[in-house]
């Protein structure tokens, strides 16, 4: 098990994760201007592509993209041939910085899929025995089988949540524009 969330904790798949979206999203705004560096208003728009990406290919909870006052000082930083625009390497450096969190956070969801949720699975088995009408159907069913399912529906009502989370961002970004 511990080598399991090692992988997924580990620095090459992180590495790999987030170099795949920042690698897409910088080609859909490279083709899209025709330049092959970003200006801050290309810029956005591809963090903006990257946060969706992650929110939509992650488990976890929804990512808020930053502010543009964020990106804005973080584009100076990143900038290290100082021409006002960000390259592709230069752009990978930028998203690396900015989603430094957000992989801590998909490792903790990943930890309470893999481990939280069975146990608490087989924690509540036992309160759950002494309920009139479900305990008797709880007693039958194996300790894997049940721990199981609970797992399956904590991962559901996550994916549920994450859903409807997007659903009303979606909603609010569009009454915006």
């Amino acid at each position: 098990m511990g080598q399991v969330l090692g992988k997924f904790q580990g620095k090459e798949w992180r590495k790999k994760k987030i170099r795949k979206i920042t690698d897409n999203a910088f080609e859909r705004i490279k083709n899209q201007s025709g330049r092959a560096t970003l200006t801050f208003e290309d810029l956005y728009i591809a963090v903006l592509l990257v946060y969706n990406d992650i929110n939509k290919h992650l488990p976890g909870p929804h990512f808020d993209p930053p502010p543009k006052e964020l990106v804005r000082s973080m584009m100076q930083e990143c900038d290290l041939n100082l021409d006002g625009e960000i390259n592709h390497e230069e752009f990978v450096k930028f998203i690396q910085q900015l989603t430094t969190n957000t992989f801590v956070v998909v490792s903790q969801g990943l930890l309470v899929t893999l481990v939280v949720a069975p146990t608490v699975a087989m924690a509540t088995k036992k309160a759950t025995e002494g309920v009139p009408g479900v305990g008797k159907v709880v007693q039958k069913l194996p300790n894997s089988i049940y721990a199981s399912l609970v797992t399956l529906a904590v991962v559901w009502f996550l994916t549920c949540a994450k859903r409807f989370s997007r659903a009303l961002y979606l909603l609010s970004y569009n009454r915006l524009v």
